[in-house]
């Protein structure tokens, strides 16, 4: 694998996927450093053109860096391949551009410690401070929490929450088959709960990005949530689409 190796020094590997991050990079590892220096930081850099992993170098963080962009799914992906073939126990994956707070990873922790795989870091659960999204995007949001929580019989705040913790088990079967397709955090959710994964969640502060663009804009939102919509069909199997008639 392409990349500077850090020599591994804690169990659980911090995953950051960085397509062009260079504004935003070096205060965010900086912040985990201060904040969480137990931990070990990955990033990825996603066929970036700037200088995200010179800088991340500099950091002292082991880095991968794709030849080209792959997306966050496939970036993510080569995170947890990484993760597995070094031997980490947890994953937690971060963002590159500021909005994650270090401080909140013990909630995901927590929850791993209490026996779940999947630990979704909510924007809307009780005590967040308010995350602020547009008209437009928060109905679409709003569908695909119903449409998930309908095919998954769970009731989830923030199905799309790219801040996460994973357990060994499931970093093993992410590193094998991961959705590459935009809204990979919503896939996998249904993912992890049809292969039987416990899947929990805890509410969690979101800031503003320190610097940077959002990588999608509205204009292709509505083409990725239909398109998502069709693939979360396609993963849940039939006995859960359905609801069982009494016999």
């Amino acid at each position: 694998m392409p990349g500077t190796r850090s020599p591994r020094r804690s169990a659980t590997l911090v995953i950051i996927p960085a397509y062009d991050e260079e504004a935003a990079l070096p205060s965010t590892l900086d912040e985990l450093a201060t904040v969480r220096p137990d931990l070990d930081v990955l990033v990825v850099s996603d066929g970036s053109r700037d200088k995200t992993a010179a800088l991340a170098r500099a950091a002292g963080v082991a880095v991968v860096e794709l030849p080209f962009n792959l997306g966050i799914g496939g970036a993510l992906q080569t995170g947890f391949r990484y993760a597995v073939r070094h031997g980490y126990e947890r994953a937690v994956q971060f963002d590159a551009d500021g909005q994650h707070d270090p401080r909140e990873i013990a909630q995901l922790e927590g929850g791993l410690d209490d026996g779940a795989a999947l630990v979704i870091g909510s924007r809307f659960g009780d005590g967040t401070v308010e995350y602020r999204v547009g008209p437009a995007r928060r109905g679409a949001m709003a569908v695909l929490r119903w449409s998930v929580n309908s095919l998954v019989h769970q009731k989830f705040t923030d199905t799309s929450s790219g801040f996460r913790a994973f357990n060994a088990s499931l970093l093993q079967l992410f590193a094998r088959s991961y959705p590459v397709e935009f809204m990979d955090s919503t896939e996998s959710l249904v993912i992890a709960i049809n292969e039987g994964f416990t899947v929990v969640e805890v509410p969690t502060r979101i800031r503003a990005r320190s610097a940077g663009q959002p990588s999608n804009r509205h204009v292709r939102l509505v083409y990725h949530y239909l398109r998502l919509m069709v693939v979360l069909l396609s993963h849940t199997p039939m006995w859960r689409r359905s609801r069982r008639t009494p016999t």
